[in-house]
């Protein structure tokens, strides 16, 4: 009867931190390039008693790679990632990679992201354009061309499948391990004028936050019956005579 107790509170345990990575993908719909977050649970055995008892894990956040719709913004400071490549970009503590393709130029010349960081060619090198200068044209590869020079290449890379990412900011992640420049543009590029729009879909996050929800209560219901038999069982058994 303990052990229900037990394995009741480890799935409300996991089941809430469920609820807070559904309420974060929900809260991020309409966040460009947003990637959801999914949680890997597993299962804990417990062998303390005669009969194997197994736990629920709180689980482990993973940030799905699933790619939102890409739409037309007629931008040219605009590009959207086709395929499995990403943007990088220069962060505080170093690389940072992104499909957020909404940039634009600083005063100083530097191409940015939305946020302000300076975005990198493959070689990890800042790119310079010329605030003043005439229309631009980005190619599927990259390649910038202004005044009909080219100035500079916007780098494409490519993230090991393997690799764990954790999030920086809102639609950006830093793999733990190295991403590598995609030289072969056949089947990944950018898409000028166009954006990303975010992974997360708000009617299966909306359904999925709901039966969640319901399977929180329904764990909490189990918990309070069974405190109640235990109650019920402890006064038995203290009644003269038993």
């Amino acid at each position: 009867m303990q052990s229900a107790l037990y394995v009741g509170l480890s799935a409300q345990v996991a089941l809430e931190k469920r609820l807070q990575t559904i309420a974060n993908n929900v809260a991020n719909v309409n966040t460009a390039a947003f990637r959801t977050d999914v949680v890997k649970f597993e299962t804990v055995l417990s062998k303390a008693g005669p009969t194997p008892v197994a736990f629920s894990s709180p689980g482990d956040n993973i940030i799905s790679r699933e790619m939102g719709n890409i739409t037309e913004s007629g931008n040219p400071l605009d590009v959207a990632v086709v395929g499995q490549g990403w943007i990088a970009f220069a962060g505080p503590n170093g690389t940072v990679y992104t499909r957020d393709g909404r940039l634009q130029i600083a005063p100083n010349g530097d191409l940015q992201t939305v946020s302000g960081f300076p975005v990198v060619d493959s070689g990890g090198a800042q790119i310079t354009l010329d605030p003043n200068g005439g229309p631009i044209s980005i190619a599927r590869s990259g390649a910038i061309t202004q005044d009909n020079n080219e100035i500079g290449t916007i780098g494409l890379f490519s993230i090991p499948a393997d690799a764990n990412l954790e999030r920086y900011g809102n639609s950006g992640v830093t793999p733990d391990r190295p991403a590598t420049a995609i030289a072969d543009f056949s089947r990944d590029g950018f898409k000028q004028g166009y954006v990303e729009g975010s992974g997360a879909n708000p009617m299966l996050e909306l359904t999925r936050l709901i039966s969640a929800s319901r399977a929180f209560d329904g764990t909490n219901s189990m918990i309070e019956g069974t405190e109640s038999s235990l109650q019920n069982a402890i006064r038995t058994l203290g009644e003269p005579g038993k």
